[in-house]
């Protein structure tokens, strides 16, 4: 050990680091020594002489690759820095080879139950050392290869999907605009219900009615489906969708089939694919269903109560409040206030009870909503 540091007993001969890395550990200076020249020619080695430095130098800036420990030392025993050494994440991945004179089956099996990858006695045979210092670098490199190219997959999945999250927004906002293209005084019509839908579903996520329904992974994908809700007026002629006076009972059983026709034609999408897609099927649910009433005076099916599906009930809510509140050419837009007391009204008939509680405990939340997305003018 003549002239060598106790925590850095070789500098690398090939660049600097391109050599794996091992820490020896030991309180016998001697023994150190003797290792020391054992790795050197092929390895860049470090040392300590105490399990408290071991642990500084493992989780110092140079990592080592692998670590020879001795398991008798004063103060901290070597199965005590192997103990802290897999409560740190940044060296619990560091493999541990015991170096000891403890040549009992049970020592062995203690340090392999901590979490060894091998264990070496004394006095120690030079090519033994070599061989299972080189088996155990040779797993870790490929352990190693292994997370990398796990971390690669799993950044490449990400970024896939969220890429496919995009395009599905777009494509979503696109149709929805079309919609809004052919009954141009929706506005944001579509950011407001949108808006309306999530914050409805998250103040009921803890309900015990919607609890197993509401997660946050459902809650996304029923604020994503809501702007298809209107996407069947497409196929409402021009005369009826943008008439400027009340219906005739003939013009309204025409315009009342816009749901039919949204649901088909999501309908048809999903039977392009191959599997199905989560927020069509929802998206198809509300477009259908969200003039369904709770009470069964709804259209087009007459459903009535928990036969209604819950996203349609959610759109029902959404969908009115923001009708009343906003222009029409055939009415001014309903005071917030107004607006908040004809859905009370409607609790139990037009709308889900709770749904209806949650709205109103939260009407402050939904009116910021409709302040914020107003048309512009």
């Amino acid at each position: 050990m003549s002239g060598l540091s106790t925590h850095n007993m070789a500098e690398s001969t090939q660049g600097g680091g391109l050599m794996d890395t091992i820490l020896v550990v030991d309180d016998d200076p001697e023994n150190l020594s003797i290792l020391g020249q054992l790795l050197q020619p092929h390895y860049d080695v470090l040392a300590a002489t105490s399990g408290e430095r071991a642990l500084a130098v493992a989780a110092g800036e140079t990592k080592p690759d692998l670590i020879l420990l001795d398991v008798m030392m004063p103060e901290m025993d070597g199965y005590a820095v192997l103990a802290q050494l897999r409560k740190d994440s940044a060296t619990r991945d560091i493999p541990v080879i015991f170096l000891t004179a403890l040549s009992e089956a049970r020592d062995e099996e203690r340090g392999l139950e901590l979490g060894a990858a091998d264990y070496i006695t004394k006095p120690i045979q030079p090519i033994v050392v070599l061989a299972r210092v080189r088996t155990q670098l040779e797993a870790k490199r490929g352990r190693d290869y292994l997370r990398d190219q796990n971390a690669f997959l799993e950044a490449e999945v990400a970024r896939r999907m969220a890429e496919n999250e995009l395009i599905q927004a777009v494509s979503i906002r696109a149709l929805a605009h079309l919609a809004e293209t052919r009954d141009p005084e929706t506005g944001n019509h579509i950011l407001r219900t949108q808006s309306y839908v999530h914050l409805l579903a998250t103040r009921l996520r803890n309900h015990p009615r919607f609890v197993a329904l509401f997660t946050e992974r459902n809650i996304e994908l029923l604020a994503r489906s809501a702007p298809l809700h209107d996407i069947g007026k497409v196929g409402i002629p021009d005369h009826i969708l943008l008439k400027p006076g009340k219906f005739t009972p003939d013009e309204w059983e025409i315009m009342k089939t816009h749901a039919q026709i949204g649901a088909k034609a999501i309908e048809h999408a999903e039977q392009d694919i191959e599997k199905p897609v989560e927020f069509l099927a929802l998206a198809k649910e509300i477009a259908h269903w969200h003039h369904e009433k709770w009470d069964g005076s709804g259209y087009p099916d007459g459903l009535a109560g928990e036969a209604i599906p819950v996203s349609a009930r959610l759109m029902a809510v959404a969908d009115v409040f923001d009708a009343l509140i906003s222009p029409r050419v055939y009415k001014l837009p309903m005071p917030f206030g107004e607006a908040c007391d004809i859905i009370a009204a409607g609790r139990g008939q037009h709308f889900d009870p709770d749904m209806t509680d949650a709205f109103l405990a939260g009407f402050e939340d939904f009116a910021a909503i409709a302040r914020r997305h107003q048309d512009p003018g």
